[in-house]
């Protein structure tokens, strides 16, 4: 199941589990969509993975599986890719 991650990774802006504005990677490292597109190109800093739209969690899915409330924030920043 995913964890639903609470914030951005890069600029720590709220990220609730209904947003549409969260992407993912395959080990669920969380980005919001301006840093995940202007900042990162689509792609992980942290495994090189694509970034996709975190799925939605139903709001009846989500009382008996709560998303996360653990925040991972790099206070370093992400940094830009380079290709």
């Amino acid at each position: 199941m995913l964890d639903l991650r609470p914030g951005c990774e890069c600029c720590d802006k709220d990220l609730p589990a209904d947003s549409r504005d969260a992407l993912i990677c395959s080990f669920e490292c969380t980005f919001c969509r301006d840093c995940a597109e202007t900042v990162l190109g689509g792609i992980c800093p942290n495994c090189s993975g694509e970034l996709v739209r975190r799925p939605v969690r139903p709001a009846a899915a989500l009382a008996r599986s709560p998303a996360s409330t653990v925040r991972v924030f790099k206070a370093e920043g992400c940094g830009r890719k380079t290709a």
